[in-house]
């Protein structure tokens, strides 16, 4: 199975059309055009009964002692974990393609709606809502794709890893409000094939990508 997009290319920077932040002069960032982007795919195994596309950045800082704060950098050697942009499920076996914008346009405070979505997928619900759960203008539960918004103070490029699941199963086993976690659980064993892009996305001037 092969995974492509008219976004952007394998391992190249991902265009501001598709990030939930863009650079900023005065406030170092403003919020982005959010569109997600778009993709095509072909190969798929046959007995594929559904298909999966989880997003997640591999590079965000363990700790956030020294995100966005003025005169403090993240260091590249700072322990990095996983956060999710987009969990989308219950795509039908005969889809091709998802189209730039087709599932966001524009960042929602508080949060997209869900899980239903179109073509009668699920979003599960992304990491954001734990980013923001503090914050009383932005808090919510954050459904389907918000794309990048790295620390701007960040010492690395983020990578941004789009998999795309052929499944056995016509509908994905999560519950109502589920996450990539719940989606990773009960695919498991039920993957016939997988593919990979990854894109790359910073807000630091003085980084590449």
């Amino acid at each position: 199975m092969k995974l492509k997009s008219a976004s952007f290319s394998d391992n190249s920077p991902i265009p501001q059309q598709y990030a939930f932040c863009v650079p900023d002069r005065e406030k170092r960032v403003a919020l982005g055009p959010n569109q997600n982007p778009a993709f095509s795919w072909d190969d798929v195994p046959p007995g594929t009964k559904s298909l999966v596309l989880i997003c997640h950045d591999s590079d965000v800082p363990s700790r956030p002692d020294d995100v966005n704060k003025e005169g403090r950098v993240v260091l590249p050697e700072l322990p990095r974990v996983d956060f999710y942009h987009w969990i989308l499920v219950d795509l039908p076996a005969d889809a091709v393609a998802i189209q730039a914008g087709e599932f966001s346009d524009g960042v929602t405070a508080k949060g997209k709606s869900g899980p239903a979505a179109t073509r009668g997928t699920r979003q599960g619900i992304n990491s954001y809502t734990e980013w923001f759960a503090n914050d009383p203008d932005m808090a919510g539960d954050y459904f389907g794709y918000d794309g990048p918004c790295p620390p701007w103070n960040d010492s690395i490029v983020h990578h941004y890893h789009f998999t795309l699941y052929a499944l056995d199963l016509e509908r994905c086993p999560v519950g109502e409000n589920f996450t990539a976690a719940d989606v990773l659980k009960a695919i498991q064993g039920q993957v016939l094939a997988e593919a990979r892009i990854t894109g790359t996305y910073s807000l630091n001037p003085d980084v590449r990508g």
